[in-house]
């Protein structure tokens, strides 16, 4: 596959799949752009080693055993919890998977999603993520709704373990939970 060769850079779209959302979804997690993998699987955090699912399992299902591995049963999981993933970029030059070589930036509209769901907080996942929301993002949602940016669950952010990423991350489960209680 042309994607996967290095230094050749592609202008990509975000159009093998969209965002995953209901109408009763609160919390939106936000990422920069599909990388070379979850672009082949048509879903979110497809990289094996990509702390994502690791942690929202821990997050999110802390008496479950596993974590479902299906693309099906994770958007279940996401739903009843109702978290919402979507990603700041539309469309962009990328070399591969590699956030630093984002250039030529159309955002994705997460309006669309702010319109439809009664989404009160939003986590970012990463710095160029934060980073692009920001600029791109910011400014056609104003500060309606927080944003809270993270530290990136992808393997390329190896000092990161998966304890120290949770203790980070863990302000997702405590957001749902303050919702539960409201």
């Amino acid at each position: 596959m042309a994607e996967k060769r290095k230094g050749t850079w592609q202008h990509l779209t975000h159009d093998a799949f969209g965002p995953l959302y209901d109408e009763h979804s609160e919390i939106l997690i936000l990422g920069s752009f599909p990388s070379v993998k979850s672009r082949e699987e048509a879903f979110y955090y497809g990289h094996p080693q990509n702390r994502f699912w690791p942690l929202m399992a821990r997050i999110l299902t802390p008496e479950e055993p596993s974590f479902p591995k299906t693309k099906e049963e994770r958007t279940k999981v996401l739903k009843k919890k109702h978290i919402a993933l979507w990603d700041v970029i539309e469309s962009c030059d990328i070399i591969g998977s590699s956030d630093a070589s984002i250039k030529n930036v159309e955002v994705t509209d997460i309006r669309k999603i702010l319109n439809a769901a009664p989404i009160r907080k939003i986590f970012i996942n990463g710095k160029t993520a934060c980073r692009l929301y920001r600029k791109y993002t910011l400014p056609l949602t104003g500060d309606s709704v927080e944003a809270v940016c993270l530290p990136s669950t992808s393997p390329a952010n190896a000092a990161w373990s998966v304890d120290r990423l949770y203790e980070e991350w863990k302000i997702v489960g405590e957001e749902l939970e303050k919702g539960r209680k409201s």
